[in-house]
């Protein structure tokens, strides 16, 4: 096999659908569009949502609860996810980031009790669960709240 031989997979690709080319194409004269009306026009349509004046559904349905505008979201790091690093290492959230263990810092780090932790270390961290820092300090480590 020859590299100007390569094709893709049995339908795996679908051509595109070239309208407004000539009536023997199927897409011809209104493109697919029928006669006149909102739908037929450039620009025309109506908004999603939109069910012809009804009352819409998303406005129909009861609404519950409330989104709280000062909640914090901490990013979750579990006991388990520590033990990669090195004995008396000072693990930071920084540290956490440019590691991977975490992708983004949201409004802080949360340690959670989930797993064992085998090395002493020394966590800094926005909070702690009560569970993880009791884990950290049974193997020799501290904790320290920022």
């Amino acid at each position: 096999m020859k590299l100007h031989e390569l094709k893709p997979a049995e339908g795996s690709r679908k051509t595109r659908n070239r309208v407004g080319r000539g009536m023997g194409s199927g897409n011809g004269k209104t493109s697919g569009r029928g006669h006149k009306g909102q739908k037929a026009r450039s620009g025309g349509g109506v908004r999603p949502g939109f069910e012809g004046g009804q009352m819409p559904l998303f406005q129909r349905l009861p609404k519950r609860g409330f989104t709280n505008i000062n909640r914090k979201d901490y990013t979750v790091v579990n006991l388990e996810a520590l033990n990669r690093f090195e004995e008396g290492t000072e693990v930071t959230p920084e540290l956490l980031l440019e590691t991977g263990v975490v992708s983004k810092v949201k409004a802080g780090i949360k340690i959670l009790g989930k797993g064992q932790v085998e090395k002493k270390l020394t966590v800094k961290a926005n909070k702690f669960s009560s569970a993880a820092k009791e884990a950290i300090e049974a193997a020799g480590g501290t904790t320290e709240v920022i």
